[in-house]
């Protein structure tokens, strides 16, 4: 009797285990989403000048990237080309500083976020959208991921801090640093791995008034 509860045991605390595991994103769940319309009109009609807010109230949430000081929200949407959806976000709320395009992605840098805008390597039609506040940009992006897209002395300005660049090089130096999203990876450069327990939520449900709550 004992070897049987034993072995129950043990199998569910298996059962336990797998379920625990954090399978990595595929744009495969972007749910139907509403049209670029009203996607557009839902954006240019937030009350708020925060970006993590506005992209958070149209865009379904795919994925979170954490690390041990701060965390990353990853938006997705079929919708939108990369230029396209570049151009609404910063019409609906100004930048502090726009990048260049560099190999199908953009960056957008707001008071308190860096967004980066990102063609998905899985199916080019998506365009994953993370919003990283600058705790996170700090401790934990490549230096030279970041420069692909701003000099190092306007990265220094943006993220308080006069030599952001040269040190987080160093560390980077001896092992990997994070250097963007991608999806079907669980775990990134450092410490930054896959977080996906508060993914999935359209929060106007459906990107209009309209829609319902």
């Amino acid at each position: 009797m004992k070897k049987w509860l034993l072995l129950l045991i043990l199998i569910l605390l298996t059962l336990l285990t797998a379920c625990g595991e954090t399978e990595p994103a595929s744009v495969a769940e972007i749910p139907d989403e509403p049209s670029k319309a009203e996607l557009s009109n839902s954006l240019n009609n937030q009350f708020s000048n925060d970006i993590e807010n506005v992209l958070a109230n149209v865009f379904y949430k795919l994925d979170t990237v954490v690390s041990d000081s701060a965390e990353a929200n990853i938006y997705a949407t079929r919708q939108f080309t990369l230029d396209e959806l570049v151009d609404e976000v910063a019409s609906a709320i100004p930048p502090t500083e726009t990048s260049e395009k560099y190999d199908n992605q953009q960056m957008l840098i707001y008071p308190n976020h860096f967004v980066t805008f990102k063609q998905s390597e899985e199916d080019n039609q998506v365009i994953l959208i993370e919003v990283a506040p600058d705790t996170f940009v700090r401790n934990n992006y490549s230096p030279n991921y970041l420069n692909n897209f701003f000099a190092f002395a306007m990265l220094n300005r943006m993220l308080s801090a006069n030599n952001w660049a040269e040190s987080r090089r160093n560390t980077c130096a001896t092992g990997s640093c994070y250097g963007g999203y991608s999806t079907g990876t669980k775990t990134f450069g450092g410490d930054v791995v896959t977080n996906r327990t508060n993914r999935g939520m359209f929060s106007t449900r459906g990107g209009g008034p309209s829609a319902g709550k």
